[in-house]
């Protein structure tokens, strides 16, 4: 009984200080002393009442324009967003500031956060990229705009995160296209799901020359010129053959101790094996 009590009392308690801190709020969310309303926004700031904070301090930032608080208004305003998870909206507010001031006392840290809070919203690998690609631009940004940077590590570590999503994205589009093979048409009629593993994995080993991948995306064109040389036409099967030899010899040479040394070994051999019984396909041949 004592215990029921106690927890109807404290309950009581609780709803009479939720009541009178919402009446305080709204007290200060009309009031037109602005100073106050500015000090109050700082406060709730500081205690992690980030939703109050935003709500004054989107007013606040109008408000104050032209005058010492501005800036810091502007700011609170996007970190207070970016502590809610609003990432987005907090972007577009760290951009904004250093927009409005270029010089001022939070330049630096807004631009490193304009990125940083682009990368909290990037999407696992397998979906679109864009925000990715965003994030990195507005890190390299930041690292132009101050080569000396406080958080210079952190950014270039972000922008190392940053792209490695971006060749994950590209090496599972690439083996993906492996993977159904002639499943979409057949292989026969021009190689289809082949040849776009190639050019992608190709591609994705141009735009990241020193990406960790590098030497699985080697090891698909290599796997993806042979099944395609296989499955060609008879009018294109020699050439194919050549450069798939081309190719796994290119492989051995680049990764002399690659696990797929023995594979590419095979492959080698079966290219030999078609190109020699078969040297009146060679258009070339005279």
């Amino acid at each position: 009984m004592k215990k029921s009590i106690f927890v109807i009392l404290s309950f009581m308690m609780m709803v009479v200080m939720l009541t009178s801190c919402g009446h305080e709020f709204n007290q200060v969310y009309k009031t037109s002393d602005y100073a106050y309303k500015y000090e109050y926004a700082k406060e709730c700031f500081a205690n992690g009442k980030y939703s109050r904070a935003v709500t004054l301090l989107q007013e606040l930032v109008t408000i104050e324009k032209g005058t010492d608080n501005a800036q810091e208004s502007l700011y609170m305003l996007a970190m207070a967003e970016y502590c809610m998870r609003d990432y987005e909206t907090a972007s577009d507010y760290f951009k904004k500031y250093y927009q409005s001031y270029p010089k001022g006392v939070y330049a630096e840290m807004a631009e490193y956060y304009a990125g940083e809070s682009l990368y909290q919203s990037t999407p696992e690998p397998r979906l679109d990229q864009s925000k990715t690609v965003m994030a990195i631009a507005a890190f390299q940004e930041y690292l132009d705009l101050f080569p000396d940077a406080k958080l210079k590590k952190q950014a270039q570590n972000r922008l190392f995160q940053l792209q490695d999503k971006l060749v994950t994205k590209e090496y599972d589009s690439a083996k993906l296209y492996y993977d159904l093979g002639s499943y979409f048409g057949n292989c026969t009629s021009g190689g289809n799901n082949y040849e776009a593993c190639i050019v992608t994995a190709q591609n994705a080993l141009n735009d990241y020359p020193y990406s960790n991948k590098r030497e699985d995306f080697s090891i698909l064109i290599m796997k993806s010129k042979f099944e395609l040389a296989k499955m060609s036409i008879p009018s294109k099967q020699y050439q194919r053959f050549e450069d798939a030899e081309d190719e796994c010899y290119g492989f051995l040479n680049e990764y002399p101790d690659s696990k797929l040394r023995v594979e590419a070994q095979d492959y080698i051999s079966k290219c030999k094996d078609f190109l020699s019984t078969h040297k009146e396909s060679n258009p070339l041949q005279d």
